[in-house]
């Protein structure tokens, strides 16, 4: 029963920040890597960032570069994504998803998602 479970959103001013959480349970984060995307109503699904096992290394999407960062911790078996100078734009449901090791996949290829958590940014 692998699940993801995020955590941490809620309503917060522009330029302020917020931190999500990503657990995994029923399987261990070591060999998946983890995708965050952002969805708002009527438009698809957007890439926020991706991690991958291979090389350690975190891509941004543009948008966000320079204001989020990517982390996790093993031990707790958690993501975390650190969202810094929050933008009005940045509103979305925030979802975590997991790919075993790999590329990082396009949306509609994971199988493995997080129930979504609201961001809102407005003051």
């Amino acid at each position: 029963q692998p699940q993801l479970v995020e955590s941490g959103g809620g309503l917060v001013q522009p330029g302020g920040s917020l931190r999500l959480s990503c657990v995994a349970t029923g399987f261990g984060l070591k060999y998946y890597g983890i995708g965050w995307f952002r969805q708002v109503p009527g438009k698809e699904r957007e890439e926020v960032s991706c991690f991958t096992t291979s090389d350690g290394h975190t891509r941004y999407a543009e948008s966000v570069k320079g204001r989020f960062t990517f982390s996790r911790d093993i031990d707790k078996n958690a993501n975390y994504l650190e969202m810094n100078n929050l933008k009005s734009e940045d509103t979305a449901v925030y979802y975590c998803a997991a790919f075993y090791n790999g590329r990082c996949l396009l949306p509609s290829d994971y199988d493995r998602w997080g129930q979504g958590t609201q961001v809102t940014v407005s003051s």
